[in-house]
């Protein structure tokens, strides 16, 4: 689902504040200039509108789509697939996103 979330990304003693465009059960696509490499590990902060805790998640860069400064519609960023999901946060994820769908759904045109 398309999304604009911020989020902490946090490697170490290195943080990336950026923004969330997508976010599926699996993972999420963090719309950046400065994309970390392929294999990073990392801690994932972001709250969602109207849910009274933030997401706390492991993930690990699987691709990056670096800055295309000829392409019509640039989109830099990096692809993160969540790690080590425990059944509730999968739960909560799988929760935000069909309200999501609902509300989009349902939405007047």
């Amino acid at each position: 689902m398309d999304v604009t979330w911020s989020v902490d990304c946090e490697i170490e003693d290195t943080f990336l504040y950026a923004s969330i465009a997508n976010i599926s059960e699996l993972g999420i696509f963090v719309r950046t200039t400065e994309p970390l490499e392929v294999g990073t590990r990392l801690t994932l902060r972001f709250s969602p509108p109207n849910l009274p805790e933030p997401f706390v998640l492991a993930g690990v860069v699987q691709w990056v789509n670096p800055i295309r400064a000829l392409a019509p519609s640039p989109n830099p960023g990096m692809g993160i697939s969540f790690v080590a999901l425990t059944p509730e946060d999968r739960e909560r994820i799988v929760g935000v996103i069909r309200t999501i769908a609902y509300v989009r759904d349902n939405a007047p045109n």
